[in-house]
């Protein structure tokens, strides 16, 4: 997916009616929007820096015309920041050009960040095998979804799963939660519980029930660390599949953990234990 020397076509566009804002104003309010449109919309630079640092096709990044302009010797061609956001847009191979009033439209930011890039998750991708992993069964909070998405990449996951009924990888929530988590990772969505066998890797689950706690228990490695939904945990059919569960000690006596701090102190001890 590396993206090659081109020329980059720029276009304007002044009319909230023009199919493309229609198009980002969908992807910016509606979490599911880019499994019917087939494209993702990313808002801001931190996003775009990390999809082009991974090797993305950009097909169209759109910028606020204030900054374009200011960039190209009108207005505020001394600023830095535009330079560098006009650079982004200008990896993209169609760049569009959009007043800056217009963005109100369609951001999902309080304060627009004036540069976005539309892309298109890949498809139908397989399951990898015996990569280090984590699933996600019902995970329903795009925080928290997007916080575990971080820290896997932080600490050597390879490939997230997504089991019916997790909140939308590519949301527009859990993109900036994931903070361009997403573009070091494989992600795959919408799995179903007789696909996990095709990992070909041991399952391991956190209970607050279970009999081994995480710093003595004889985790597997690699292996795929199954995490639930915030209120359920794990649901029974996939907790039948795990080989083995483990708890974390909290001798502060809270009942519970946030899924997504859990994550981060279950990849963290696997990791620890690969680094020793």
């Amino acid at each position: 997916m590396n993206t090659s020397h081109h020329t980059t076509f720029v276009q304007s566009i002044t009319s909230r009616d023009n199919p493309l804002v229609q198009r980002l104003r969908k992807l910016s309010q509606d979490a599911l929007a880019y499994r019917k449109l087939g494209e993702v919309w990313l808002e801001g630079d931190h996003l775009c820096s990390a999809c082009l640092a991974r090797g993305w096709q950009v097909p169209v990044a759109v910028i606020a015309d204030s900054v374009w302009l200011g960039a190209h010797g009108q207005g505020r061609a001394s600023d830095p920041q535009a330079r560098m956001l006009s650079g982004l847009a200008e990896q993209a191979a169609r760049v569009v050009v959009l007043p800056d009033a217009l963005w109100k439209a369609f951001s999902g930011l309080e304060s627009p960040a004036r540069i976005g890039f539309l892309v298109q998750p890949l498809k139908g991708q397989a399951l990898l095998r015996g990569v280090p992993t984590v699933v996600l069964d019902r995970v329903q909070d795009a925080g928290n979804v997007g916080a575990i998405l971080r820290s896997a990449s932080a600490l050597g996951v390879r490939q997230v799963l997504a089991m019916k009924g997790t909140a939308g990888l590519w949301s527009p929530k859990v993109l900036r939660a994931g903070m361009g988590a997403h573009f070091a990772l494989h992600l795959i969505e919408q799995v179903l519980p007789d696909q996990l066998a095709a990992l070909q890797l041991p399952l391991v689950a956190t209970s607050s029930h279970a009999a081994h706690e995480l710093h003595v228990a004889p985790l597997p490695e690699p292996c795929a660390w199954v995490l639930g939904h915030e209120g359920q945990g794990v649901g029974q059919e996939l907790m039948a599949l795990c080989q083995l569960t483990v708890s974390i000690p909290q001798p502060g006596g809270e009942e519970s953990l946030n899924v997504g701090a859990a994550a981060s102190i279950c990849l963290y001890e696997s990791l620890r234990r690969r680094l020793v």
